[in-house]
């Protein structure tokens, strides 16, 4: 392994395993999780039983997403896929005004949007036009 794929994997490594932190530790108890989450969205616009199968949809993703962050598969799928989640759980925070998690899942989401910018000016040859 070359110096810069070990580079490559140590930066990764910190949010890969936030994200499969989040799932792993959820599994076990994914219908409490889902259950608890449609609760602390009762007073929301939001339907419950919209905000209880995001909760089951939302730890799988965040598993999976953590898998392939490390293992450097599908990365650009794999950062799109967290920025995704990391928007509608910011959307979701600022529906019940939970400004902690707000500003915690911001630092993520410029975590993977750096981490994609990298790795597409990496991934584009040398001297390749922008093609926007």
């Amino acid at each position: 392994m070359t110096d810069q794929k070990i580079i490559a994997f140590v930066v990764r490594l910190p949010i890969a395993i936030s994200f499969l932190g989040h799932g792993l530790v959820r599994l076990p108890k994914l219908h409490a999780f889902a259950l608890n989450m449609a609760q602390q969205f009762a007073d929301t616009p939001l339907p419950q039983g919209v905000v209880f199968a995001f909760g089951y949809i939302l730890v799988f993703s965040e598993f999976i997403t953590g898998v392939w962050l490390i293992s450097g598969r599908w990365f650009s799928q794999a950062l799109i896929t967290g920025l995704v989640i990391m928007t509608l759980l910011i959307f979701g925070s600022s529906l019940i005004e939970n400004w902690n998690a707000v500003s915690v899942q911001l630092i993520h989401s410029i975590y993977l949007g750096g981490l994609l910018l990298c790795y597409q000016y990496s991934a584009k040859p040398r001297g390749a036009a922008n093609t926007y």
